[in-house]
Protein backbone atom coordinates (compact mmCIF):
# COMPACT_ATOMS: atom_id res chain seq x y z
CA UNK A 1 0.00 0.00 0.00
CA UNK A 2 3.26 2.33 0.32
CA UNK A 3 3.90 4.06 -2.42
CA UNK A 4 7.35 5.44 -2.82
CA UNK A 5 10.60 3.71 -2.68
CA UNK A 6 13.26 5.20 -0.57
CA UNK A 7 10.99 7.66 1.18
CA UNK A 8 10.57 7.75 5.09
CA UNK A 9 7.21 6.00 5.94
CA UNK A 10 4.76 7.24 8.68
CA UNK A 11 1.97 6.11 10.18
CA UNK A 12 -0.30 7.90 12.71
CA UNK A 13 -3.33 6.40 14.11
CA UNK A 14 -5.83 8.59 15.77
CA UNK A 15 -8.17 6.61 18.19
CA UNK A 16 -9.60 9.95 19.83
CA UNK A 17 -12.62 11.55 18.07
CA UNK A 18 -15.09 14.32 18.47
CA UNK A 19 -15.61 13.98 22.16
CA UNK A 20 -12.04 14.91 23.16
CA UNK A 21 -11.50 18.05 20.71
CA UNK A 22 -8.04 18.58 22.31
CA UNK A 23 -6.82 15.28 20.53
CA UNK A 24 -7.81 16.24 17.06
CA UNK A 25 -5.19 18.79 15.42
CA UNK A 26 -2.39 17.03 16.36
CA UNK A 27 -2.15 13.95 13.68
CA UNK A 28 -2.98 15.76 11.01
CA UNK A 29 0.00 18.67 12.03
CA UNK A 30 2.30 16.12 12.63
CA UNK A 31 1.24 14.57 9.44
CA UNK A 32 1.29 17.49 7.06
CA UNK A 33 4.87 18.31 8.80
CA UNK A 34 6.42 14.64 8.10
CA UNK A 35 4.80 15.08 4.51
CA UNK A 36 6.45 18.43 3.96
CA UNK A 37 9.60 16.51 4.69
CA UNK A 38 9.35 14.64 1.93
CA UNK A 39 7.87 11.51 3.78
CA UNK A 40 4.90 9.21 2.66
CA UNK A 41 2.38 10.11 5.63
CA UNK A 42 -0.83 7.89 6.25
CA UNK A 43 -3.11 8.53 9.03
CA UNK A 44 -5.29 5.62 10.19
CA UNK A 45 -8.56 6.05 12.01
CA UNK A 46 -9.78 3.48 14.24
CA UNK A 47 -12.25 3.43 17.30
CA UNK A 48 -13.48 6.83 17.71
CA UNK A 49 -10.84 8.53 15.39
CA UNK A 50 -13.78 8.34 12.26
CA UNK A 51 -16.18 10.59 13.89
CA UNK A 52 -13.56 13.59 13.22
CA UNK A 53 -13.70 12.84 9.81
CA UNK A 54 -17.82 13.26 9.35
CA UNK A 55 -18.70 15.75 6.81
CA UNK A 56 -21.09 17.94 9.40
CA UNK A 57 -18.29 17.96 11.82
CA UNK A 58 -14.85 19.30 10.42
CA UNK A 59 -15.95 22.44 10.39
CA UNK A 60 -17.58 22.65 14.27
CA UNK A 61 -15.02 20.92 16.45
CA UNK A 62 -11.07 22.19 16.57
CA UNK A 63 -8.57 21.80 19.03
CA UNK A 64 -9.60 25.27 21.00
CA UNK A 65 -12.83 25.01 20.06
CA UNK A 66 -14.23 28.65 18.85
CA UNK A 67 -11.04 30.63 19.46
CA UNK A 68 -9.02 28.50 17.07
CA UNK A 69 -8.60 26.58 13.73
CA UNK A 70 -11.36 24.59 12.97
CA UNK A 71 -10.22 20.74 12.12
CA UNK A 72 -11.24 20.95 8.23
CA UNK A 73 -7.91 23.61 8.72
CA UNK A 74 -5.75 20.86 10.05
CA UNK A 75 -7.18 18.21 7.42
CA UNK A 76 -6.62 20.51 4.27
CA UNK A 77 -3.17 20.85 5.40
CA UNK A 78 -2.26 17.22 5.85
CA UNK A 79 -4.25 16.04 2.66
CA UNK A 80 -3.23 19.47 0.81
CA UNK A 81 0.74 17.75 1.30
CA UNK A 82 -0.98 14.16 0.07
CA UNK A 83 -1.37 12.53 3.57
CA UNK A 84 -3.71 9.71 2.96
CA UNK A 85 -6.81 9.48 5.03
CA UNK A 86 -7.52 5.66 6.07
CA UNK A 87 -10.37 4.23 8.36
CA UNK A 88 -11.33 1.17 9.90
CA UNK A 89 -14.13 -0.74 8.46
CA UNK A 90 -15.35 -2.21 12.14
CA UNK A 91 -15.01 0.97 13.64
CA UNK A 92 -17.15 3.07 11.56
CA UNK A 93 -20.29 0.14 12.62
CA UNK A 94 -19.05 1.19 16.24
CA UNK A 95 -19.76 4.44 15.68
CA UNK A 96 -23.12 3.98 13.51
CA UNK A 97 -21.40 5.67 10.77
CA UNK A 98 -20.85 4.96 7.10
CA UNK A 99 -18.06 5.93 4.91
CA UNK A 100 -20.76 7.74 2.90
CA UNK A 101 -20.90 10.05 6.09
CA UNK A 102 -17.02 10.95 6.01
CA UNK A 103 -15.60 13.53 3.77
CA UNK A 104 -13.72 12.89 0.28
CA UNK A 105 -10.65 10.63 -0.19
CA UNK A 106 -10.91 8.86 2.97
CA UNK A 107 -10.28 4.91 2.21
CA UNK A 108 -11.45 2.02 4.10
CA UNK A 109 -9.20 -0.81 4.56
CA UNK A 110 -9.28 -4.30 6.86
CA UNK A 111 -7.27 -5.35 9.57
CA UNK A 112 -4.69 -6.98 7.43
CA UNK A 113 -4.31 -4.13 4.91
CA UNK A 114 -3.56 -1.86 8.50
CA UNK A 115 -0.84 -4.26 10.23
CA UNK A 116 0.82 -4.41 6.61
CA UNK A 117 1.30 -0.45 6.60
CA UNK A 118 2.44 -0.83 10.11
CA UNK A 119 4.97 -3.54 9.58
CA UNK A 120 6.75 -1.64 6.69
CA UNK A 121 6.26 1.59 8.19
CA UNK A 122 9.66 3.70 9.43
CA UNK A 123 7.81 4.89 12.31
CA UNK A 124 4.27 4.32 14.03
CA UNK A 125 2.67 6.99 16.05
CA UNK A 126 -0.70 6.50 18.03
CA UNK A 127 -2.64 9.33 19.50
Amino acid sequence: MWTGEGESKVLYVQTHGVNDPGRCATPFFLAASAAAMDAEVMIYFTMYGPTLLQRDVIDKIGPKGDRGQPLSYFIDQATGLDVRLLVCQPSLDLNDLTLDDLIDDVTMIGGAAFNDLAITADAVVSF
